[in-house]
């Protein structure tokens, strides 16, 4: 399955993996260097963390390089009456009576705790394509669901102001 990614996403990404590969990855190869010269390798402390710090960098360069190798660009943008991609959108909660604004965005950028969700999401799902007014019902699995209303929609647009996630 491939990633939904757009343009920004991609760019963003490779700028990322880019500082990782010139700026991080030699000080955390230095780092490995200086901690080894500490001495017996089996009780430095030191170097167990600067080579696992060395090895973390080199997984996030595989795992965004994976991800931009794999992704599927999409574009941003749709009726100007529907919920779409970066749009911020007003709800009401019908199950537990509060109304909320949430943001749709890709899922690397998602972050719950900020009102940035998924186009993946239920919620995200549930809401793209559909106009203020109306109500949807958002699946969460096979038992569970529940109904919001649309209230508002702000029209947005992928800015780069929002940052990629962490993993």
């Amino acid at each position: 399955m491939y990633d939904e990614l757009t343009e920004v996403d991609i760019k963003k990404m490779q700028e990322e993996i880019d500082h990782r590969v010139r700026v991080l990855r030699p000080q955390l190869i230095e780092e490995v260097q200086t901690a080894r010269a500490f001495g017996d390798l089996s009780e430095n402390f030191e170097y167990k963390c600067a080579k696992q710090a060395k090895n973390r960098n080199d997984s996030r360069i595989r795992y965004l390089e994976r991800m931009i190798r794999t992704a599927r660009v999409i574009e941003v943008g749709g009726r100007t009456d529907e919920v779409g991609l970066f749009d911020r959108v007003t709800i009401y909660n019908e199950l537990t009576k509060q109304e909320m604004t949430l943001q749709i965005v890709t899922t690397l950028r998602q972050n719950a705790l900020q009102g940035l969700i998924s186009k993946e999401s239920p919620v995200g799902k549930a809401l793209l394509g559909h106009r203020a007014g109306e109500r949807v019902q958002v699946v969460v699995d096979s038992r569970t669901n529940y109904f919001v209303e649309i209230r508002a929609i702000e029209k947005g647009a992928d800015d780069e102001s929002l940052d990629i996630s962490a993993y």
